[in-house]
């Protein structure tokens, strides 16, 4: 028997979210019925909802979902009704990377959360009037009163934490976090550069001020996110929009370059810089994400003093044990995500749309 909610339904590429009518699928073995409580907003649901990548139109999308489970299929172990629980991305669980502890990277990513809109078995999850939409958005297209939620997408929560302060975990903060802790594991002493001040940046100069890297630069083009950015952390900042990049951190380094650096703009330009501006033997991680097939030029010889570029998804994070610990962190005030949530009615979420596309909002948590 399907179960009747109310989604926020994206009709065609570029069209607003239209609050709708739907049927979700009753869960299978392995999926659950969550009341959603809160969702994050992010640049990937936009960048989705123009049309930029190839998702099944009409659709329902949300992949920062936090909510109560209601009910779970027959083969659920990991959570029971009443559970409070944040969503996060799936995985098939039997490839080399799932085995190997790297989720993010499975071997069947790409369908199964980003652009496939069914189940892996081809199927959907959500109807309306009879007609099947684009569903299963990271395993959960939480934009909608209630999700139904792939397992592996579930991961359970301290129920005494707010779920509306930390919907945001199941993507742009662990992504951010990951990027410094997972990937770059900053050294004692050492120089950490985080390009652009969006959520995704300010969670990594937050993970940064909790490792033992002793100068982390925030760079961005707005003057109030770098004045957020010190008090997350940062112990430099630079207005990009009139500064010499290049200039401004070879002082701040004192010539040596940057030992890590999180690129999160998208912009091939901003990467180029970030590159450039690195030490011997420093990493980029690559999170902010241009268009399908986007190149950059890079100087070959530059990097033979042992430079790395390295791209990342999701912030290489195992959500079962990243996840709780995040919360953890959350709880008891050491990673203030507070500070970037603005909070939206989910009937709202064009508002929370517009306020996120003209930089008013950081992170907009939608709540039910």
């Amino acid at each position: 028997m399907s179960i009747p909610t109310r989604a926020a339904v994206v009709e065609s590429g570029g069209a607003p979210f239209t609050l709708s009518d739907v049927e979700l699928d009753e869960p299978g073995p392995h999926e659950a019925v969550v009341r959603m409580v809160a969702t994050g907003l992010c640049h990937t649901d936009l960048g989705v909802a123009s049309g930029a990548l190839p998702f099944p139109l009409p659709g329902v999308l949300g992949h920062e979902g936090a909510g109560v489970v209601e009910a779970v299929g027959a083969a659920v172990t990991g959570v029971a009704p009443g559970d409070h629980v944040v969503l996060s991305f799936t995985s098939c669980g039997g490839c080399h990377d799932c085995r190997g502890g790297h989720p993010a990277y499975c071997a069947t990513w790409l369908p199964l959360n980003l652009i496939g809109g069914r189940r892996a078995d081809g199927t959907g999850t959500i109807s309306r009037a009879g007609e099947e939409l684009g569903g299963h958005f990271f395993g959960q297209s939480s934009f909608a009163e209630r999700a139904l939620v792939d397992e592996r997408s579930l991961v359970k929560v301290d129920p005494e934490v707010p779920l509306a302060s930390i919907a945001p975990l199941g993507c742009g903060v662990q992504t951010g976090v990951g990027a410094v802790w997972n990937v770059l594991k900053p050294a004692t002493g050492s120089t950490v550069v985080v390009l652009g001040a969006g959520a995704v940046g300010l969670s990594a100069v937050m993970a940064a001020a909790l490792t033992p890297a002793t100068d982390i630069v925030a760079v961005d083009r707005v003057a109030e996110r770098l004045t957020l950015a010190r008090e997350l952390g940062a112990t430099h900042t630079v207005d990009a929009a009139g500064t010499d990049l290049a200039g401004a951190l070879a002082e701040i380094t004192g010539g040596r370059g940057a030992d890590g650096v999180v690129e999160t703009t998208g912009n091939v330009g901003v990467l180029r810089q970030g590159v450039d501006a690195l030490a011997a033997r420093g990493t980029l991680v690559v999170v902010g994400a241009p268009p399908f097939g986007t190149e950059v030029a890079l100087d070959v010889n530059g990097l033979l003093g042992g430079k790395r570029v390295v791209g990342l998804t999701l912030g290489d994070a195992e959500t079962q044990t990243f996840i709780p610990a995040l919360v953890r962190l959350v709880k008891e005030g050491r990673l203030p995500l507070h500070r970037l949530i603005s909070t939206y009615p989910f009937t709202d979420i064009d508002q929370a749309v517009r306020d996120m596309g003209a930089g008013k909002a950081i992170k907009p948590v939608l709540t039910f």
